[in-house]
């Protein structure tokens, strides 16, 4: 059976669900009831958007009910994995965020936990039971839509990843970028695309996440200065914190998945849920 703790993000389906009431206390604490009859159930898989401390808090509720009840294995999907970008400790002071969300998912002792296209390889290294699940059907799905296209790396970062992409995809071409980021203010600078001339081509920037976009609002540029034809984009996890109207003026669409949240229908954004057989 499945306890999807976001209702508006089923992507195992709806059917065999759990349900629940929760609310949130005066003083500011959430809880959570379980209204389904679980007295023959073995086996739960909860499906969850993790987006804050308050979003995890509501899934250590939720597999404790579900432990009280008398379930014994409980799997976690959780596509976005919260503090991925915060792998490494970069300047004295700083938390290493990405093992603080895998000791607490951890201490849970889930039989599986699935992941989707995660940032580096420390968040599948540092949390027990991984299912880490590539992004290889959601570009497929984005190329089916657009034609054939250049396949762009952003940086050095998205390296390995694209080029795994590419040899799923029947062996598409790769650009690489690159850029260069100072770790004390975030600042970007530095873009770079390793190709004389584009000729027109179509290009599909590939990464795995979009916050602000900076990072892909300099390398559109550069590629443009490259005589790129039309540019799109495809992060699988779209954060968008300041909104599209930047990117659309270089991206003719941008595509996502619903593993941060869902969006209304807009212009140039076409999101791809996680339900349409890429988990």
């Amino acid at each position: 059976m499945n306890l999807n703790l976001d209702p508006l993000f089923t992507p195992l389906g709806k059917e065999n669900r759990i349900d629940f009431v929760a609310f949130t206390f005066s003083g500011g604490e959430p809880h959570l009831k379980i209204t389904t009859n679980l007295d023959a159930i073995f086996e739960v898989t909860i499906t969850h958007r993790i987006n804050s401390f308050n979003d995890m808090g509501f899934l250590l509720l939720a597999v404790d009910a579900l432990r009280r009840s008398g379930v014994k294995e409980i799997n976690l999907v959780i596509p976005y994995f919260p503090a991925a970008r915060q792998d490494r400790v970069m300047v004295t002071g700083e938390a290493l965020s990405v093992k603080v969300y895998a000791d607490l998912i951890n201490n849970l002792q889930l039989k599986q936990v699935t992941i989707f296209d995660a940032h580096s390889e420390v968040a599948i290294a540092l949390l027990d039971n991984c299912n880490a699940l590539n992004n290889h059907k959601f570009i497929q799905k984005v190329v089916a839509q657009i034609g054939a296209v250049k396949l762009i790396s952003p940086d050095g970062g998205a390296l390995k990843k694209i080029y795994k992409v590419a040899a799923a995809l029947d062996g598409m071409e790769v650009v690489e970028g690159s850029k260069s980021r100072d770790v004390k203010t975030g600042k970007l600078s530095g873009f770079k695309v390793y190709v004389d001339d584009l000729e027109g081509a179509d290009c599909l920037v590939v990464d795995d996440i979009c916050d602000g976009g900076g990072t892909f609002l300099g390398l559109a540029a550069e590629l443009k200065k490259k005589n790129a034809g039309k540019l799109y984009l495809a992060v699988s996890h779209g954060i968008f914190n300041k909104g599209l109207k930047d990117l659309s003026q270089y991206f003719d669409l941008i595509f996502t998945t619903d593993s941060i949240r869902n969006m209304d229908a807009q212009a140039p954004l076409v999101q791809i849920k996680l339900e349409d057989n890429l988990l």
